[in-house]
């Protein structure tokens, strides 16, 4: 996808709820997966690990029914710095994606 505001433009035009993380200066697992949890207001009780972040995005009953992209920019951080993180957090977005329910969950990386 190309920047990150064509893609908030695209989401929003497709009647979906837009949910960028700027991962600009996520350098780690901990990071990232607390960037993804502010930005889908994930519940307090929700853990800080990939199996809490699968649960959590095929659920996301706290938030409005409806299709909920979640727009990564400046992933290439994470993959450079801590490319395990990457790799796992990249499998369960992929993972997510593939259910559905009444709240649609989808991933985009940007080039920003």
């Amino acid at each position: 996808m190309g920047t990150t505001a064509e893609a908030v433009e695209q989401v929003r035009s497709a009647g979906a709820h837009p949910h960028v993380v700027d991962g600009s200066e996520l350098v780690n697992k901990r990071m990232m997966l607390c960037a993804i949890a502010a930005q889908l207001s994930f519940p307090e009780w929700a853990g800080r690990n990939l199996d809490a972040l699968y649960d959590c995005l095929i659920d996301l009953s706290w938030l409005p029914t409806g299709e909920h992209v979640l727009i990564w920019s400046g992933y290439r951080v994470l993959a450079e710095h801590d490319p395990k993180a990457y790799r796992g957090i990249g499998s369960v977005l992929v993972a997510a994606a593939q259910e559905s329910g009444e709240r649609v969950f989808r991933a985009v990386c940007t080039t920003d």
